[in-house]
């Protein structure tokens, strides 16, 4: 592996760099993607809300408690991969466009992000239907310790969420 923020695979190079005022407007749509936005299923309450987007990043961008990095595929912006505090629990999360769902780009971001975070354990939560982020998860190594049901503002419904700990 490459040295910080940055692997090479045969197939696309993943890398991770912080997130710059022109990859806004990509994530903005990207995360409007209603397939996208369905598979998520835990979104801002409006993702086409674009002046409450514009605050939020703000927020990313500038907490010193959050790590959050966009994610490029052969210097091509593709998402974004992140790491934050919920009630002292470090969490992360990650965003990929869906046209490079199933490259496995998600999992080389992931595995980059995990070597910028210090804090064990790290815990991730999915919709249980979720497969393609479930196995992210699972093959960075987050085992599966339990279910919890929430409101999904993304289908207007309580769903299952599966959540996950890493603990190495």
């Amino acid at each position: 592996m490459r040295s910080g923020e940055e692997r090479r695979t045969s197939m696309v190079e993943v890398a991770l760099r912080p997130v710059e005022d022109d990859d806004l407007d990509a994530l903005f749509d990207q995360m409007r993607d209603p397939e996208s936005v369905r598979m998520a299923a835990f979104i801002a309450r409006d993702p086409n809300d674009r002046e409450a987007f514009d605050l939020h990043m703000a927020k990313l961008r500038t907490s010193p408690d959050i790590i959050l990095r966009a994610v490029t595929g052969d210097g091509r912006f593709l998402g974004t991969v992140g790491s934050f505090f919920v009630e002292g629990d470090a969490e992360v999360t990650y965003w990929i466009d869906r046209s490079a769902w199933g490259r496995g780009i998600a999992s080389r971001a992931l595995a980059l992000l995990l070597d910028m975070v210090e804090v064990r354990p790290v815990y991730a939560r999915a919709a249980s239907d979720n497969l393609g982020s479930l196995r992210v998860l699972q093959k960075a190594g987050f085992s599966v310790i339990g279910t919890e049901n929430a409101y999904a503002s993304a289908r207007d419904a309580e769903i299952e969420e599966t959540v996950l700990r890493l603990d190495r």
